[in-house]
């Protein structure tokens, strides 16, 4: 086993073997270059799979096909014979009868230099193999296989790129150093951009950190919110006292046209007293005028006009009549008149309209469980899961969920990556990493020795929304 690997990079190898021991003979691990494509390489030939014959090739621009083929059958059979007139399949059924290998693997660095024919041949063995033949093919070319599994190899985050500098480093800057924090961020997780680091290039004036009033503005501000809160309420509860105690109403009362004697005593009675009832109103107005008019007379120091006095008089005489009879007018005929519904016929439409709703509501139907992705779309975005297997295959998936005894407690769903459809079997939904770490001790030792990870169904939702993309 090679001495330091990042956490990261060791889950992957176990990834690449678990994908291996589900039946993908032909995986093609992908990545620009620099992030440490052939150290995972050597760690895996090395680390897994003890028992088989292994092969290592690097591949270069100058290397041809017969010498990649010479070189790979050589590692995995003891002084072949080959023929170069016969392709790379053809030489390896023909040894494999005369001398049988076994179990191999074989790990290609630098697939992008392999030509179309070698592709075809690798992809021939690994199907049509006489035993069980893996192979790993690094590469930087994407769909450069039809049937192989991509693998995309990801860069470092900030913790794993200051880890991986630590081990080749004896000391590094303070982390609140501005040069040293910009080549982090600019490095962007890339193990040869991060190890091209040179201490002795870095100037930046360290200086101790000053104390930080975070915490104090924050309580600052807190204090002001609450205050202003408080201020608001207390200005509203005194606007609402203020209009209850001083504020006055300005409100009058308005008399009834006609009293409701008037109406029991029939039209005559109704008449005198409407009559009546004017008179009354008009002395009043005329009081009012009369007012006015001496105000205005005063005011202005000229003679008063008695005819205008009379004139309006009985033009407010004349209006006020008209009103009082109009309230004569029985309720029917002014219902007919304005083309208003009665209050009756609005309880009448309200209960109408009441009924087909309680009729809904009775004949709503329960809803009914959900499976799949729909299952996943009603999760909280912060809840975890625990995946337990992820394949291309759906007979795989559901073989593993058989063999298992997981009937009803997995949930499986589908996601596209890179344009192939994938099948993702989860376990439980938790609210808290804690609980699904708790869930991960429920599991059984055979799912558990595939070492299960926590995802979130968050990340879940974004994978399934690609199949709609």
């Amino acid at each position: 086993m090679q001495s330091q690997i990042l956490p990261s990079r060791a889950a992957l190898v176990d990834r690449i073997a678990l994908q291996f021991e589900y039946g993908q003979n032909l995986i093609c691990l992908l990545g620009p270059s620099g992030l440490g494509k052939s150290y995972l390489l050597e760690t895996f030939i090395t680390d897994k799979y003890h028992n088989f014959n292994k092969a290592f090739v690097q591949l270069s621009g100058k290397m041809t096909d017969q010498q990649f083929m010479t070189e790979l059958l050589e590692q995995s059979f003891s002084n072949p014979l080959i023929d170069h007139a016969l392709s790379l399949s053809e030489n390896f059924y023909q040894l494999y009868k005369q001398q049988p290998c076994g179990d191999c693997l074989w790990v290609i660095d630098g697939g992008r230099h392999l030509s179309e024919e070698l592709i075809q041949q690798l992809e021939i063995l690994a199907k049509q193999s006489p035993s069980t033949l893996y192979i790993l093919i690094a590469s930087q070319s994407v769909g450069q296989f039809i049937q192989a599994v991509e693998i995309h190899l990801e860069a470092l985050n900030i913790s794993e790129s200051k880890q991986l500098m630590r081990w080749f480093f004896d000391s590094l800057p303070v982390e609140e150093d501005p040069v040293f924090r910009t080549f982090l961020q600019e490095a962007h997780g890339n193990p040869a951009l991060l190890l091209a680091w040179q201490p002795e290039q870095q100037t930046a004036d360290i200086r101790a950190p000053e104390k930080s009033y975070k915490l104090l503005y924050l309580i600052l501000l807190l204090i002001t919110t609450m205050l202003l809160i408080i201020g608001f309420l207390y200005k509203a509860d005194m606007t609402e006292w203020w209009k209850a105690h001083y504020q006055q109403d300005t409100t009058s009362t308005v008399a009834t046209a006609l009293p409701a004697e008037a109406v029991i005593n029939g039209p005559v009675e109704s008449k005198e007293l409407a009559s009546e009832h004017a008179q009354d109103e008009s002395q009043a107005e005329q009081q009012v005028t009369n007012h006015d008019a001496v105000d205005t007379t005063q005011a202005a120091n000229v003679p008063v006009d008695n005819s205008v006095i009379e004139n309006r008089e009985k033009e407010s005489h004349n209006n006020n009549v008209a009103a009082i009879v109009d309230s004569l007018l029985p309720a029917e005929q002014v219902a007919e008149e304005t083309d208003q519904p009665t209050p009756d016929e609005v309880a009448t439409a309200i209960m109408s309209n009441a009924e087909p709703i309680a009729d809904e509501v009775t004949e709503s139907e329960p809803q009914q469980s959900l499976v799949g992705n729909a299952w996943y779309l009603t999760q909280p975005d912060d809840n975890f899961v625990i995946q337990l297997l992820a394949v291309t295959k759906q007979e795989i998936s559901d073989k593993f969920i058989k063999e298992n005894g997981l009937q009803g407690q997995v949930k499986t769903y589908q996601s596209l990556r890179n344009g192939k459809p994938w099948w993702i079997v989860t376990y439980g939904s938790y609210s808290t990493l804690n609980d699904a770490k708790k869930g991960v001790t429920t599991l059984s030792d055979n799912v558990r020795k595939n070492q299960p990870f926590y995802k979130k169904i968050s990340k879940i939702k974004q994978e399934i929304a690609s199949l709609n993309q």
